[in-house]
C-alpha cells in the first residue's frame, strides 16, 4: 500500500481471534500524550488532596478519566489502529471509540474541573477567564457542538476523505484529533460538570441525544445500502483475506448503526437516572444545609432563629467562612 508520502506499508496479516488480542504498534507520541495526561491528572489529585485532605478528589472520577485514556490507547495502538486502514469496519470500530466512548469518559472525570481546584492565582483566574470567554462559550454550546458531531461523522464516511486517511498519514492524525474535540464538545455540556456556562437539565440532556442520533442512524444506514466500494484506495490494497471490499463497508455501516444508537441509549438512560434522582438529591442538600445552619448557632451563635433577609444570610455566610478560616488553621498550631 502506498501512501501519501511514498513510502510502501506492508499489509497486515490476517484478522483472527489471537491477532485482535495481540497484535499493538505503540505510537510515540500516543503514548507519550497519555502519560502526560495521566501525570498531569495524578499531579492535580495530589494537590486537591494536599490543600483539601478533608474534601479528596474523588476517585470515580479518577477512574472514569483513566477509562478514557485507555480508550483513547485501544483505538490507535492495539489491533484496532493495526488494521484501521485495512478493514473499514475495524476504522468504524476506532470512530465509536474516540467520537463517543472515549470522550464520555474524559467529561465525567472532570479535567478542567480539576484543574481549577488544583491550581492558585494568578493561573486559577486565568484558566476560569478562559473558560468562561465568548469563545470558549461558542464553541462548547449545544447548539454548535451537534453540528461539528455531525460534520465530523458525514463529512470523514459520506466523502471521498477516507482515500486521504489511508494514504496520508498526517490527514489520519487529524482525523483522530477531530474525533476526540467533536465529541467532547457534544459531550462536555450535556453530561459533564465542567466549569463552563453550559449546564443542561436532564430533558435537554435527552434532547441532545435525540438531536444526534439520526445522524449515526442515517450514515450507518447509507453504508450499509451502498451497493460499491465508494473508497478506491482500500480496493488498491488488494486484500486476499477476511470479508470482500463492499462487505467490509456493509459491516463498518452495522457498527455506526448499532453501535453508535446502542451508546445514545446509554446516554439516555443517564439522563433519565439523574432525572430522577434530582429530588432525592435535592432533599438531601436541604438537609445538609439545615445541619450546617444548626451548627452553626452552636458553634458560632450568629445565626438567628427564623429570619431570611439578605443582610443576615450574609452574615451567615461570612460567619461560617471565619469558622472554616479558624478549624484549618488549628491542625497547623498544633
Amino acid at each position: 500500500m502506498l501512501t501519501g508520502t511514498g513510502v510502501v506499508l506492508a499489509l497486515p496479516p490476517a484478522l483472527t481471534a489471537t491477532r485482535a488480542v495481540s497484535a499493538w504498534r505503540w505510537d510515540p507520541v500516543v503514548v507519550v500524550a497519555v502519560l502526560v495526561a495521566a501525570a498531569a491528572y495524578g499531579w492535580g489529585m495530589w494537590r486537591v488532596r494536599r490543600r483539601h485532605p478533608a474534601r479528596p478528589w474523588p476517585a470515580a472520577r479518577a477512574v472514569a478519566f483513566g477509562a478514557g485514556l485507555a480508550a483513547v490507547v485501544v483505538a490507535l495502538c492495539s489491533s484496532v489502529g493495526v488494521y484501521q486502514d485495512t478493514l473499514f469496519w475495524v476504522h468504524m470500530v476506532q470512530h465509536l471509540l474516540l467520537i463517543m466512548v472515549a470522550p464520555a469518559l474524559l467529561v465525567v472525570g472532570r479535567p478542567l474541573m480539576l484543574l481549577l481546584h488544583a491550581s492558585r492565582n494568578p493561573v486559577h483566574r486565568t484558566v476560569k477567564r478562559i473558560l468562561r470567554s465568548r469563545p470558549v462559550t461558542v464553541l462548547t454550546c449545544p447548539l454548535v457542538g451537534v453540528p461539528i458531531y455531525a460534520a465530523a461523522v458525514v463529512g470523514t464516511h459520506l466523502t471521498g476523505f477516507m482515500n486521504e486517511v489511508i494514504t496520508n498519514p498526517w490527514a489520519q492524525t487529524g482525523e483522530h484529533a477531530l474525533y476526540l474535540i467533536a465529541g467532547w464538545l457534544y459531550l462536555a455540556p450535556g453530561f459533564g460538570r465542567e466549569p463552563i456556562r453550559w449546564r443542561l437539565s436532564p430533558p435537554a440532556k435527552i434532547l441532545l441525544v435525540i438531536l444526534a442520533m439520526p445522524i449515526d442512524t442515517f450514515t450507518g444506514v447509507v453504508l450499509l445500502m451502498t451497493r460499491h466500494e465508494p473508497w478506491s484506495a482500500y480496493l488498491a490494497q488488494h486484500r486476499g483475506w477476511g470479508p470482500s471490499p463492499l462487505t467490509d463497508v456493509h459491516w463498518g455501516g452495522a457498527v455506526m448503526w448499532i453501535g453508535a444508537d446502542a451508546v445514545m441509549m446509554v446516554l439516555i438512560v443517564a439522563a433519565l437516572f439523574s432525572w430522577l434522582a434530582a429530588p432525592a438529591r435535592g432533599r438531601g442538600l436541604r438537609w445538609v444545609e439545615q445541619a450546617r445552619a444548626a451548627a452553626l448557632e452552636q458553634r458560632i451563635g450568629v445565626a438567628g432563629r427564623g429570619h431570611t433577609d439578605v443582610d443576615e444570610d450574609d452574615q451567615r455566610l461570612a460567619a461560617y467562612n471565619d469558622w472554616l478560616a479558624r478549624t484549618a488553621r488549628e491542625p497547623r498550631r498544633r
